[in-house]
């Protein structure tokens, strides 16, 4: 059982009101997290969910991720939504035009990530636009030798800064984080004028939610852990439920 009081009564009211704007991280939140990247699995009726809850709500309905925008588009094919990639580094319109913020040079941090790597094989280390990505959560014996390495490439690096994630660091573009995304997305149609409602599962979620507290919405913190999140739910699982459970509900005002 959780530790915590589940809001999902709460959230499913919310995602069944008109005037909301939906924003979704997509690992450890949409789906379970998996031992690597390329393991998660979306289950069943999920897309489907998220079409029938985009239609209603207008469109205003976007994933913001770590991920690249094309594993995203991916993993949803053959639905297309407004996506941010790489915690807002890439962004994709209800427009379908893309916006790609400028990024620092990360191939000093690439480098030393990719050495370790190679001396310890349960690392995995992904590079994206902007941003490097070691996962240690093969080798979680690991972890305070792959902080102490990343770290050190980080402060080398200058305009890039340190996730700690999930068994994950990633090191990004300073300038850009999830709130920024959302916030993009909230200047535009047909998220403008709308209440944003986000839902996460990690520290890299925590800039989304400070931006949609602060701007009247909320936000949806998905599993354990300290967050600065108004609403909680048990697991992707609850997620999911209330997602479906709102796509076939009818709206209140």
């Amino acid at each position: 059982m959780a530790e915590f009081p589940d809001d999902s009564a709460a959230l499913l009211q919310l995602l069944a009101a008109p005037g909301s704007a939906v924003f979704l991280d997509f690992d450890g939140t949409l789906v379970d997290l998996a031992p690597t990247p390329d393991g998660v699995r979306l289950e069943g009726g999920v897309v489907e969910a998220l079409a029938l809850l985009a239609e209603r709500h207008g469109g205003a309905l976007a994933l913001i991720s770590g991920r690249p925008i094309t594993q995203i588009d991916a993993m949803l094919a053959p639905l297309t939504l407004p996506v941010a990639g790489v915690h807002g580094v890439e962004r994709r319109g209800a427009d379908g035009a893309l916006h790609v913020a400028a990024t620092p040079d990360v191939s000093p941090v690439l480098a030393r990530a990719r050495a370790l790597a190679a001396i310890y094989p349960g690392l995995l280390v992904e590079h994206k636009r902007g941003a490097v990505a070691l996962h240690y959560r093969l080798a979680p014996e690991l972890e305070q030798l792959c902080v102490h390495e990343m770290t050190a490439a980080v402060q080398a690096c200058p305009g890039v800064m340190l996730l700690h994630g999930k068994m994950v660091l990633e090191a990004k573009p300073a300038a850009t984080d999830k709130g920024g995304a959302i916030a993009a997305f909230m200047r535009e149609a047909p998220f403008a004028g709308c209440r944003p409602v986000f839902a996460g599962d990690d520290t890299t979620d925590e800039a989304g939610f400070a931006f949609v507290q602060q701007a009247g919405g909320l936000g949806v913190k998905v599993g354990s852990g300290p967050s600065a999140a108004t609403l909680r739910l048990a697991s992707p699982r609850a997620l999911r439920a209330a997602l479906l459970a709102a796509s076939v509900s009818p709206f209140k005002e």
